[in-house]
Parts: C-alpha cells; structure tokens; sequence
C-alpha cells in the first residue's frame, strides 16, 4: 500500500470537481483530483451542451469537460485516473484510499462524486441515450420544441419536468405505473392542468423505438397488458437520481436519499476540513453551472480553511 500526502484532494471530476481544482491550483493548493468511474461526470455522456456561458454556439459535453480539464491542468492540478474506495475521516489529516491500493492523506477534501440517474433498465434506454432519451429535462427540452414527446415517473420530479416541457413541446405524455401519482398536491394539479399533457394511468415502458433516435415507444398497461405503440421524439426518464455517496456513510451527514448535507451559505459537511459541491449535494437544481459554481465555493471554503489552520 502506497501512500502520499496533499493539501488539497478533490473526489470526483465533473463540472464540480474541475471546478474545484482551477480555484484551488490557482491558489497554490496544488491539488490532486480523482476522476472516479465517470471521469468527466454526466457531461460525458450529454451530445449538445447549449446553456452554459460562454459556448455561445453549443458545444458537445465530452469536449466541454476536456477544456475543463485542460484548464485545471494548466494551473498545475495532478489529475489522476482511479477511484476512491475507502475513506477515514475519523483521523486528521483525513485518508482516503484510492483502488484498494493508494492512501492519501489529505488536509482538505473536496467531494464532487455527482449524482447518477435512475434509469428503467431497458437496453433502447443506452442505444438511444443522447439521441432521443434523456434523464434532464431542463438540459435537453429545448431540442423537442414542437415534438411530441414522454416523460416516465410519478414523482415531483416527473411533474416538474412534465409541466417544463409542456412549454416547449406540442404534446407530453406522461406514463404513470399506478393509478395515482406521488407527486404533491400542487403538482399533480399542475400537470392535471395544463392541456397538452396527457397522463397515461397503470402504464409502463415496453420498449423505445427507433434506429438512429426515439421515433417512438411502445407502451404497456399494467392491468390488462395491452400493448401499443405512440409517436414520440423525446422520451425522459424523470424517476429520480442516486447521488454517488456511499462511501462516504458513516462519517458525512446526508438525509434521507444519500445527498450530502452541507452547512448553509457554504460547502462545509459536518466534518471539518472535508467540503462537498455539484450534485453530490445538490438534488434541486442538478445543472453543470450550478455545480461550478459550488466547486468554486468549496475550493475557497478550503483555502480559508487552510488559512485558518496555518496549513496555506
């Protein structure tokens, strides 16, 4: 087992994490960041990127996390392949264990891990990913303007996104397993209310269809078993997102569905020295520039920490 020491380890490298390390490098933190099993986070697997500032003509996500990257390297950031595995944050500096095989210790951590979307584990759902099937409405809706298009979920989730793209698209369907939605009051009102959805009861997803993107879906009705296919050129995943945390249990404070608590107006988790950004943190506005922006904060929250501690 190797070991090293660092000021400053950032856990995760999507928009968040990169973030995190341009702030901090350029701080003189030199920082090492770990881009974990998704290196480059959800991004990478997003085809255009058109609301970010500053790609005033839309860029691919994989491309946009590479000059992310690139400038975090630019200011001295070691950005390293691999995985946290274990972490000990019981001790000071805290240690983190990369692949079972590398201790770090580190005065400072900074959790990006991000958040993974629930899918419903169709094989067309991967096919089609980023031509047609999306997990982000707010993200992609503007590419369906004028197109018929789905959302899967019962939740406040699958509302809101339902209701946003209803503004956007000439028709939503809305595919609920049961006979009710779990969405609160008003947002079942919502959807109930605005003409162009039309929620389809005691329905589940057979199959997506199409070749090259969704042409259209075949759905099933739980209590008869019918089948049939709709046109459709959208088709959204909204049942929720599994924030990449575990971990971390144990040692970090997070509520109910794993997102890790952070102290108002600030990045600070319940244990001193480890901070947390990007939508490891975030389950309410899950967007690449949100997510910046927090990485932006964590790093300065750990700087004046080190500050603080005569450590920088």
């Amino acid at each position: 087992m190797t070991q090293e020491t660092t000021k400053c380890l950032i856990i995760g490298s999507g928009p968040a994490g990169f973030t995190a390390a341009i702030y901090a490098a350029r701080a003189g933190l030199n920082p090492i960041l770990y881009q974990g099993s998704q290196p480059g986070g959800q991004l990478t697997i997003t085809s255009e990127v058109e609301n970010y500032p500053g790609y005033p003509d839309g860029i691919q996500g994989p491309e946009m996390m590479m000059d992310f990257q690139r400038q975090a390297e630019r200011f001295g950031t070691q950005v390293r392949s691999g995985m946290a595995t274990k972490v000990d944050f019981s001790v000071y500096p805290h240690r983190v264990t990369i692949d079972d095989s590398h201790v770090i210790e580190a005065y400072t951590v900074i959790i990006s891990t991000g958040a993974s979307a629930k899918w419903l584990g169709l094989p067309a759902e991967q096919r089609l990913n980023s031509r047609g099937v999306s997990a982000c409405a707010v993200c992609d809706g503007y590419f369906y303007r004028g197109k018929d298009v789905a959302v899967v979920g019962g939740g406040d989730t699958a509302a809101e996104e339902a209701t946003y793209l209803s503004k956007l698209c000439k028709k939503v369907y809305l595919l609920v397993r049961r006979g009710e939605m779990r969405a609160s009051k008003i947002m079942q009102e919502r959807v109930l209310n605005t003409p162009n959805i039309e929620v389809l009861w005691h329905t589940e997803t057979a199959d997506i269809l199409g070749e090259n993107e969704v042409e259209a879906m075949r759905v099933r009705n739980v209590q008869t078993g019918e089948e049939r296919d709709i046109p459709i050129q959208g088709f959204f995943v909204a049942i929720g997102h599994q924030p990449n945390t575990d971990i971390f249990k144990g040692f970090i404070d997070m509520d109910a569905n794993g997102y890790i608590k952070t102290k108002p107006g600030s990045t600070h988790t319940n244990i001193e020295g480890v901070f947390a950004a990007g939508d490891a943190q975030d389950h309410v506005y899950r967007q690449a520039v949100t997510a910046a922006g927090t990485g932006c904060m964590a790093a300065l929250d750990a700087e004046r920490f080190l500050a603080a501690k005569g450590l920088h």
